[in-house]
């Protein structure tokens, strides 16, 4: 079988898959679970024989027309570089991993059946976007992912977060599709074609007429789906959904779809110095804001949706100076420790019965309790910290030495200013990785207080799974020298000072972290419990920041630990947990920013106030002049012939004499007017 048929049946399957699940999913329950993780473990293997035979060597290349459009043609199209092959492999593992883990964490979900399909559909369209060698078809993937992120997220429709959640994440993405599909019309202009080739060819050329335009429309559309600043916001809302959906959208799709997009399409980025610069800015706030968020977060699910969307400002910046196989390693490498933290996270909330860190602080022995999540989490942690030799230290230093190089002024596309910024905001972020990954550990792991409860070891499926992913987190790393092929060839290995700068940072973040947790530690043991927390039961709830901003951290705790069908799914019975002062270092190192950073900045209020306002405010003055004033027209016009037809009606009695006694009436009256017309026609 050829490469290129093996690269057809890769999105194929999961696609098959999941037009069979939606069809068949309560006809025939017994087939779901297979029909779930089989296509997705075979597009896998696909997957694998696809990078192994493409082997990093010259892309692939293969395209027939779909249809004539009379202007510039839209073909189905295959376009396999290296960094394709590899991207295709993670997301097939990460979404044969989701699928296999959900049969045990959804397993007494009704929905199941309808969100095992629409995880199939989620994977095949990133697939799509992978492999396709056109723009076009490429937006089709690139929607369809946006559609499949509304359902999952809101799959738990009946909670009133699930449901506001999912509709935030979509509309918040289209406002970035908006101008990146005005971006690919524009783009497709100047080349004459969809084609990425062509494409390629063309800007190569200097063919394109309006590069910084046409390169930060793409842009608004990046940010909007990899959640970049200011379009971020609707990606820790989104953890509404269940877990593995987080563990799937977070690893190998939708928010991963952005960057490879503008790995795919570089040149023409490179094309314009001041999108680059741009791109810089945004990469920057978008790594230093969500650390600081992250800090402050209760939600365990929540301190991990701020770590990706900093882990992808790491990603957008290696593509800001010039690197995208800095950038696409550090997708790969981020795609591995983060679809294990997410899982990870999982097997503890089923374990907890509560997202609150602030309610695991007061529980004790709960690492004992799920060893398995605990040492497969610890190794994704200090992956995600960047700590040497797991695979996130390795990433996160390409995307540093990247940034070295543009900084002094070694990079034939990219500007020094954009290598400085993305140099100090990356060691930065490596300070604040390392601190909130500490936190999250510590009060995780290493709570004090009522015993956690046990309830046996967790399914096999669940925990087999943890451990198969952190083979990549502990081990991708190593991969770094050879791997470079892959990609453009540039080194992906360390160099000295950015490995001082960067695991320094993350030292000192760890330790700093460390004491001040030490301290918390002190301070909580002696206040005194004021009794069990009124909710303790079940994942956490979103929690507003103006409460994070007011009350104390028991109660704060208390009610993000409120009851959701996540956690409801599963027949563990959690005995209440004292609430207390929660030791939490997150608080001293914030310090008054700290609740601002909980609500991450303020940013939903700014939008509220500059555009839901607005638009609810011209809504209503739209609604008013519809209802009073064109309205007042129609029944106006509507008013004046039913008055005609009253006046007419009273004339209509069905009394034969009357009607007599009118017709004579009108015969005299017209005889009369006609013999005085006639006198006065006689005598002019």
């Amino acid at each position: 079988m050829s490469t290129t048929t093996l690269a057809v049946l890769v999105p194929l399957l999961p696609f098959l898959a999941a037009v069979a699940g939606l069809l068949l999913g309560r006809r025939a329950p017994g087939f779901v679970r297979p029909l779930a993780v089989l296509p997705a473990l075979a597009s896998a293997v696909l997957a694998v024989l696809v990078a192994v035979r493409q082997g990093g060597g010259r892309p692939i290349v293969a395209s027939t027309e779909l249809t004539p459009t009379g202007s510039v043609p839209i073909d189905l199209s295959l376009y396999l570089n290296g960094f394709a092959a590899l991207a295709a492999v993670l997301v097939g593992v990460v979404a044969t991993c989701v699928q296999l883990y959900s049969t045990a964490y959804l397993r007494e979900d009704p929905r199941y059946p309808s969100y095992a399909a629409l995880v199939s559909l989620f994977t095949s369209a990133m697939l799509l976007v992978v492999y396709t060698g056109d723009l076009m078809v490429l937006l089709v993937g690139w929607e369809v992912m946006g559609i499949c992120s509304y359902f999952l997220v809101g799959h738990y429709w009946e909670t009133e977060a699930a449901r506001s959640a999912s509709l935030k994440a979509f509309l918040v993405t289209k406002l970035g599709d908006v101008p990146f599909l005005i971006g690919l019309f524009a783009l497709a202009t100047d080349a004459g074609s969809f084609e990425i080739p062509k494409v390629l060819g063309t800007v190569a050329a200097g063919g394109l007429d309006h590069p910084t335009l046409i390169a930060l429309l793409l842009l608004a559309g990046v940010a909007g789906k990899s959640a970049q600043f200011p379009l971020h916001t609707w990606l820790p809302d989104a953890m509404a959904g269940p877990t593995p959906v987080s563990a799937l959208i977070h690893a190998a799709t939708m928010v991963a779809a952005g960057v490879y997009f503008i790995a795919r399409l570089l040149p023409v980025f490179t094309a314009s110095a001041a999108a680059l610069v741009v791109m810089a800015v945004m990469a920057a706030v978008t790594m230093v804001g969500s650390g600081l968020a992250a800090l402050a977060q209760d939600d365990i699910k929540r301190v991990l949706a701020y770590s990706t969307i900093g882990q992808l400002g790491y990603m957008t910046g290696a593509l800001a100076v010039g690197d995208r196989g800095a950038a696409v390693f550090h997708l790969i490498s981020h795609g591995a420790f983060k679809a294990l933290l997410f899982l990870g996270a999982g097997v503890i909330i089923h374990a907890a019965g509560t997202n609150s860190l602030a309610a695991m602080s007061r529980m004790d022995g709960l690492a004992k309790r799920v060893p398995d999540a605990f040492w497969t989490m610890t190794v994704a942690l200090l992956a995600l910290a960047a700590i040497p030799p797991f695979a996130g230290f390795f990433s996160k230093e390409a995307v540093l030495v990247a940034a070295e190089h543009a900084a002094g002024g070694h990079s034939e596309s990219a500007p020094g200013a954009a290598g400085w910024v993305v140099l100090v905001a990356g060691v930065l972020t490596a300070l604040l990785t390392a601190a909130y990954a500490t936190r999250l550990w510590l009060m995780a792991f290493r709570g004090r207080g009522a015993a956690a409860p046990d309830h046996g070891k967790e399914p096999l499926a669940m925990t087999g799974v943890l451990w198969l992913l952190a083979i990549p987190s502990l081990g991708l790393g190593l991969t770094a020298g050879p791997i470079a092929d892959w990609f453009d060839g540039n080194a992906l290995t360390p160099t000295l000072t950015t490995s001082v700068l960067g695991t320094g940072a993350a030292a000192v973040g760890a330790v700093l972290t460390y004491a001040l947790w030490q301290r918390a530690m002190v301070k909580a043991a002696a206040a005194p419990a004021t009794g069990p927390a009124p909710a303790t039961t079940g994942a956490a709830a979103e929690q507003p920041a103006a409460v994070a901003a007011t009350v104390s951290a028991a109660t704060a705790a208390a009610e993000s630990a409120a009851e959701t069908p996540e956690v409801a799914e599963v027949t563990h019975e959690h005995p209440a947990v004292p609430a207390g002062p929660a030791a939490d270092p997150g608080r001293a190192l914030l310090g008054p920013l700290h609740p601002h950073a909980a609500d991450g900045f303020h940013l939903d209020a700014v939008y509220d106030r500059l555009f839901v306002r607005p638009v609810r405010g011209a809504a209503s003055l739209v609604r008013f002049l519809d209802r009073e004033v064109v309205d007042t027209y129609v029944r106006g016009a509507g008013a004046g012939p039913r008055l005609l037809g009253s006046l007419v009606r009273r004339a209509q009695t069905g009394n034969v004499q009357s009607y007599l006694s009118a017709l004579l009436a009108g015969a005299v009256v017209l005889a009369i007017a006609t013999a005085v017309l006639a006198n006065v026609n006689a005598g002019s």
